[in-house]
């Protein structure tokens, strides 16, 4: 068994076993080796962001909680070369979090899924985004949290402002991105393009719900869809 293999066969283990955690000396005897090369493993599923963790105490090991975690998904060669390139092309936002999720992804395949997945990112370049990272970051946390954002904007007319910001989601047109939400300041809805916020601060405030669809409503976006691979899944069979 090879390391990527046995990497994504440690997780699964210790998915398999949890809540119980399973010590070192179990983990090497099931996978036939060292105690060492198994505390190597747990080390870089960790560094990773694999949610291993270990348990001290009486009868203690390494666990990882289920609900974090994948069961096995086997994903044809097409398949993981469109992922590779869809992860690449999410320059902003979530940039670092699509670096992980690929990073992830092909650890744990194996055979011509993995090689099409690499073959395809070795093959994908591309220019800096004009975002900060920290932008990206506070939309990000506001989006996932559904906090207030305070932003610093420069529309296309050069006028500048802050605003305070409820998100609703994000809309990718020609290239960009932007972040629909209800702006507290104008009291209405807006589009704020990412690279126009100068400066992005999240908070702790909740923000309220707004419908996507509902702030869209009679702007130039009104058409605008969900991206077909990001439907609705279909029901378990």
């Amino acid at each position: 068994m090879d390391r990527t293999t046995r990497l994504y066969a440690l997780v699964e283990e210790l998915r398999a076993a949890a809540p119980r955690p399973r010590s070192v000396a179990v983990l090497a005897e099931r996978f036939e080796v060292s105690a060492r090369t198994v505390q190597r493993d747990l080390q870089a599923l960790t560094d990773s962001g694999v949610p291993v963790r270990a348990a001290l105490g009486r009868g203690g090991g390494w666990t990882v909680d289920p609900a974090m975690t994948l069961p096995p998904v086997h994903f044809t060669a097409d398949e993981a070369a469109a992922l590779a390139a869809a992860l690449a092309a999410a320059e902003t936002p979530f940039a670092g979090a699509a670096r992980t999720a690929y990073q992830k992804l092909v650890a744990s395949m194996t055979g011509p899924a993995a090689a099409a997945a690499e073959g395809v990112a070795a093959r994908i370049v591309a220019l800096p985004s004009r975002t900060e990272r920290t932008v990206r970051d506070a939309v990000e946390r506001a989006l996932t949290d559904g906090t207030v954002l305070r932003l610093a904007y420069v529309d296309a007319a050069g006028r500048a402002s802050d605003r305070a910001v409820e998100p609703a989601g994000l809309l990718t047109a020609e290239g960009r991105w932007y972040l629909i939400g209800w702006c507290r300041t104008r009291r209405a809805g807006r589009g704020f393009r990412l690279d126009r916020i100068t400066a992005a601060t999240p908070t702790d405030e909740p923000a309220q719900p707004h419908d996507l669809a509902e702030l869209l409503r009679g702007s130039t976006a009104a058409d605008a869809i969900r991206p077909p691979a990001l439907g609705p899944t279909p029901p378990p069979a």
